[in-house]
């Protein structure tokens, strides 16, 4: 049968201050009054049934997920004790959902992404299942055709053709620096893709190859899976999953996989809009523009000789005006605002580190 995974975890600090740690970025009603979640799990409806739908997340944030998505049973969010990462995230969920059938076949999707349309999305991601279901020893991944030489993106370079659908994997290749990027981009999408994060797999050919290549994450999610219908699940739970070695997933599994004869890596082109939410530039690109080229997400906002500016805010019945401003982020909340240059974005991670040395927890 056909399952889905939606991985929402992660602390999303370069949307501080409107992300924070006990309502991070997937769980913010910012995009037209919906969570990028909740956008995430409509984008499933209608291809796979609600009861084969899992979603993994913080513990600590298993009531505001369950109530962002009213059909999600308590059995099918799979809460994380610690984060460690996207490996032991999947590896928890395909471990159980084995448990559940030994024959799935698992999409994993992450709730950070904005893609359209989806009814595409649907027939992309339907032509994934297939090409895992035909070749069982393959792990395919989705590529999504660079619209321009970015360094924030890994790339997947392409071999040759494996059937109609999808092109086998020669290499996953990291945030390349600027000349790579070019380098990558003017190659052409029928040699690289971005490596978009999204998956589909048999959950017994991942559990295989997490086997081989990361035995440490094995042996422990393995252990909390055994456990998992007996009263002893939470304090095993509780042991194991904070010692796992944190990793991501295409460090610790598709990266070797790529190189290994015992399994094979596949892209399946993703040939639409696809738009990680993951800085408040990113979040610009989703709302609609003035003629001066700024974005406004604010209840209430007044911008005079303003251009290229961000203005959002999670308090409506706060004004937010500016006066000569060009190319400015400017975020307010109730106890917190951030204004900085908007090519200065990727630097709000290391304020909000700064934040918390500085004020302690409860800004951040």
């Amino acid at each position: 049968m056909r399952y889905a995974l939606i991985l929402a975890g992660g602390s999303g600090t370069r949307l501080w201050p409107m992300s924070r740690a006990d309502r991070p970025k997937q769980l913010i009603p910012f995009i037209g009054g919906k969570s990028l979640l909740a956008i995430a799990a409509e984008r499933l409806e209608g291809f796979i049934p609600p009861a084969c739908l899992f979603v993994g997340a913080a513990e600590k944030h298993r009531a505001a997920v369950l109530a962002a998505l009213p059909p999600l049973d308590e059995d099918r969010f799979l809460g994380e004790p610690a984060g460690r990462d996207t490996l032991n995230a999947i590896g928890l969920a395909m471990a159980l959902i084995a448990r559940r059938d030994p024959e799935a076949v698992v999409a994993v999707f992450t709730a950070d992404h904005i893609i359209g349309p989806v009814e595409e999305f649907q027939r992309i991601v339907v032509r994934g299942f297939e090409v895992a279901e035909a070749h069982l020893q393959t792990l395919v991944t989705f590529g999504i055709a660079p619209t321009a030489p970015a360094t924030g993106y890994g790339y997947l370079e392409l071999a040759e053709p494996l059937g109609a659908a999808a092109f086998l994997v020669r290499q996953f290749r990291e945030k390349p620096d600027p000349v790579t990027a070019r380098r990558f981009f003017d190659a052409g999408p029928e040699h690289y893709l971005w490596n978009s994060g999204m998956f589909v797999w048999r959950a017994a050919t991942f559990l295989d190859c997490l086997r081989r290549f990361q035995p440490a994450s094995f042996e422990g999610l393995d252990a909390i899976a055994q456990a998992w219908d007996m009263p002893s699940r939470q304090a095993v739970l509780e042991r194991e999953f904070p010692a796992l070695p944190k990793i991501s997933v295409d460090y610790a599994v598709m990266e070797p996989a790529s190189r290994d004869t015992a399994v094979r890596v596949a892209a399946v082109p993703m040939n639409l809009s696809w738009l990680d939410v993951g800085s408040w530039p990113m979040f610009a690109e989703t709302c609609p523009r003035d003629e001066r080229g700024n974005t406004l997400a604010a209840g209430r906002s007044l911008l005079l000789d303003t251009a290229g500016t961000l203005v959002a805010s999670s308090d409506p019945g706060h004004l937010v005006a500016t006066l000569g401003c060009d190319n400015l982020i400017v975020i307010h909340t109730p106890d917190a605002t951030l204004v900085c240059r908007a090519d200065r974005a990727e630097a709000i991670k290391e304020l909000h580190k700064l934040v918390g040395e500085k004020f302690g927890p409860d800004l951040l």
